[in-house]
């Protein structure tokens, strides 16, 4: 009875101890994730996702590897610039696992690897940059950055994917004197803003009162130019009407038919009219002042003539006497020369009588 009672407890146990090493033979993977199984202290393979099983006491699983991308952010390092400015600088640096095996292997702490080379290679880069460029190159810094430290972790199976400035912090005084040099600028800005709003102004009112002054002048232009082409329709209307006046005047004067006395007495009459304004100066030729003499002289003849008819009848063919001329301007018997100024020759008579041989 005892021994059969102690030969069930040792199956039981036996039993229990090959239930233990079948289950602690067979390891799960999570998704993302891989394990590193070594076999007898060597590395043997990587344990995917999913179950895997291992050799009880030969097999075991070393360490389980995130695939994931991670992030790491650092503490604020200080860093000198070129101009010997001392500031605080945290940055963030994403990191993804490429190659579990040389994560494993090559390195013993990643992250305090990551940490440091970070901390140096940031030192470098700023370094070669004054203060104001630091301040706004941030995106020239994590690039580099970001290049020199992947170069560097690929041989530990590691890829930066992303390197962030957190923070850049100046010490307490230059961050006074920026904050004073970035009032005293937008004060000047401000100045600078409100003279160029000024200036144009004036520009504005300067071509307001120019593009005023041109309308006017243009319109004080355009308004002489109706003016002159008004009196010029005028004048040409006057003119027109006067030469049809003119015209008209020949005419009815063709019409008329005129002899030539009636012609040299209207033009005598219209030379005596214009010898009648004191402010008119006539000027006239040798020869037409002859004609004009000749001319008067008829005339005097023709009145003469009128006047004897009326006071004595009419007068016969031969009743003037063969030497009768007239008193000024006539024609002049043959042989008689005309005397203007001095004493007539003896047996002249006045005007209107009639001289007898």
């Amino acid at each position: 009875m005892g021994a059969a009672l102690g030969a069930i407890v040792l199956l039981v146990v036996v039993a229990g101890f090959v239930l233990a090493v079948a289950l602690s033979s067979i390891r799960i993977v999570q998704q993302s994730t891989v394990g590193i199984v070594e076999r007898l202290g060597r590395f043997h393979t990587v344990a995917q996702r999913g179950v895997n099983f291992l050799i009880p006491f030969i097999d075991r699983m070393r360490a389980i590897i995130d695939l994931r991308e991670q992030v790491a952010d650092y503490p604020p390092q200080p860093v000198i610039t070129r101009d010997n400015v001392t500031i605080q600088i945290d940055t963030v640096v994403y990191f993804q696992v490429t190659d579990a095996v040389k994560y494993t292997y090559e390195i013993a702490n990643p992250r305090v690897a990551i940490e440091y080379l970070t901390a140096t290679t940031l030192r470098n880069i700023i370094g070669e940059m004054d203060l104001d460029q630091t301040l706004t190159s941030r995106d020239i810094i994590n690039a580099k950055l970001r290049t020199i430290l992947d170069e560097a972790t690929d041989k530990w199976g590691i890829k930066v994917t992303r390197v962030e400035l957190k923070n850049i912090t100046p010490p307490k005084d230059i961050q006074d004197a920026m904050e004073r040099q970035m009032r005293a600028e937008r004060e000047r800005r401000e100045v600078v803003t409100k003279a160029e709003g000024e200036k144009t102004a004036a520009i504005l009112r300067a071509e307001g009162v120019r593009e005023a002054a041109i309308r006017q002048a243009e319109g004080e232009k355009q308004a002489r130019i109706l003016q002159a082409e008004g009196e010029a329709q005028a004048i040409l209307t006057v003119q027109q009407a006067r030469a049809q006046g003119v015209r008209l005047v020949l005419t009815a004067m063709r019409e008329a038919e005129p002899n030539p006395e009636v012609v040299a007495l209207r033009s005598l009459e219209a030379m005596e009219k214009m010898a009648e304004d004191p402010a008119a100066k006539i000027i006239i030729p040798a020869e037409a002042a002859a004609l004009l003499g000749a001319l008067a002289g008829g005339r005097e003849l023709m009145v003469e003539a009128a006047r004897r008819y009326r006071g004595q009848g009419t007068p016969t063919e031969g009743s003037r006497p063969t030497g009768d001329a007239p008193r000024s301007g006539g024609v002049r018997p043959t042989g008689e020369a005309p005397h203007a100024g001095g004493p007539r020759p003896t047996g002249d008579t006045p005007a209107g009588g009639a001289r007898h041989a």
